[in-house]
């Protein structure tokens, strides 16, 4: 069946890209991120296939957050070909031991994208074939946590310590925070896990309260927030 799958399908260099939704040609995600509730059997993804000519073989698994393949996830399919003007849809379950029950857990969600190609067509000539993997986070969050996902970034609390800014998340959830600035200064983007702190080195001049926004679950960023320097 596998070597079925993968005939016809020839890839003569592999450049790996990470993307949040787009892949290979018109391979997209449904989401820009996976909430597993843990207490559910399992969840899904969907995958589309907007382009009216191309297939594509789709190879897909979960890393842990160290980006070791996963084994305590199944992905169904884990290979397969999607047709052009298509959708399918990846389930996803955990078979694992049970994770912590008092805060996220994090996972990566891999999904590669390799175009089809025609023998008859390529025989003789040189053809560059581009298959992209497509990344994105998986978060396994427990049932009954204190806050909700919304109040989370309110709990946030910020502090300097010498020439960094020491981000402090009490909450049971990882919060990724975007367009963070300290005053006029702008600083990367980061994601604190919960119950945890981290250290950011500050800008020459960096001063005045910090401005930060989220990503929430559905991909989208919450309004903009403005904390002071405790």
């Amino acid at each position: 069946m596998l070597n079925s799958i993968k005939l016809g399908f020839i890839v003569l260099l592999t450049l790996f890209t990470s993307l949040n939704v787009q892949a290979a040609g018109g391979i997209a995600l449904g989401a820009t991120r996976v909430i597993y509730p843990s207490a559910a059997k399992q969840t899904s993804l969907a995958i589309s296939n907007s382009d009216t000519q191309e297939r594509y073989l789709v190879n897909s698994w979960i890393e842990n957050s160290a980006g070791q393949k996963e084994k305590t996830f199944i992905v169904t399919p884990p290979l397969f070909v999607s047709e052009p003007k298509s959708e399918n849809t990846l389930r996803i379950i955990y078979a694992g031991q049970p994770l912590p029950g008092d805060r996220e857990s994090l996972f990566w969600m891999n999904v590669k994208a390799i175009p089809s190609a025609d023998k008859s067509h390529i025989e003789g000539k040189n053809v560059l074939q581009l298959a992209i993997l497509s990344r994105i986070k998986l978060f396994v969050r427990p049932a009954n946590l204190p806050q909700t996902p919304e109040d989370a970034p309110t709990l946030l609390k910020f502090s300097r310590v010498g020439n960094h800014l020491k981000i402090t998340n009490p909450s049971a959830y990882y919060l990724t925070l975007v367009n963070i600035s300290v005053g006029t200064k702008k600083i990367d983007n980061v994601m604190i896990a919960p119950k945890s702190d981290m250290q950011i080195p500050l800008p020459t001049g960096a001063q005045g309260s910090v401005t930060f926004q989220t990503v929430n679950d559905y991909g989208a960023l919450t309004s903009a927030t403005t904390a002071s320097l405790g």
